[in-house]
């Protein structure tokens, strides 16, 4: 079940939400906002899965302001940080006002009961202008939904995450099986 406005109110009551106040609860999402950490891959390199991914600082303005370009991929951290109970998880969706302009924003966007930290947010630029992305602007929104029978809570590579944060892949515990042509 997506909790409503009523219970996100809760969130902000026990600080499980902290950085976000009242008038950002929807009736059944809370928005959260650009913070001021943005990281983009470096160019030039060849990423392979389960290897390290080389992140450079976005080009900031005077004002704080970063400008992504069109097609361009960066990561950005919230304002907001966030402590999931072990009782719910979470979504990250945009915002339709923000998808309309065609800024998507996180394509992986799930956060597990237990984690506790800034979320980063996954950013494209897929209109054919330049948007301008300002701290403290709400893009996306959270759906939180109860979580059944949790025991083991979030403790992974991502936990307490403050600034955007790049992809820890190389950090998986994956054994990759190839197969060979016989």
């Amino acid at each position: 079940m997506i909790w409503g406005d009523v219970r996100l109110k809760d969130l902000l009551k026990y600080e499980m939400i902290i950085g976000s106040d009242e008038r950002f609860i929807n009736p059944a999402s809370i928005n959260i906002r650009l913070g001021d950490s943005f990281i983009k891959p470096a160019a030039g390199q060849l990423i392979k899965l389960g290897n390290e991914v080389e992140y450079i600082p976005a080009q900031k303005s005077h004002d704080g302001t970063v400008v992504i370009q069109p097609g361009e991929f960066m990561l950005a951290t919230t304002m907001e940080c966030i402590a999931v109970p072990m009782n719910c998880a979470a979504f990250v969706q945009g915002r339709s006002s923000i998808g309309r302009i065609g800024l998507m924003v996180q394509n992986a966007g799930f956060v597990d009961p237990g984690f506790d930290g800034h979320i980063t947010l996954e950013l494209k630029n897929d209109s054919p202008c330049a948007i301008v992305l300002k701290p403290g602007y709400p893009v996306a929104q959270l759906i939180f939904m109860d979580a059944a029978d949790v025991k083991k809570l979030y403790c992974g590579k991502y936990q307490g995450q403050v600034e955007a944060t790049g992809s820890r892949m190389h950090m998986d515990k994956v054994q990759l099986e190839v197969e060979h042509d016989g």
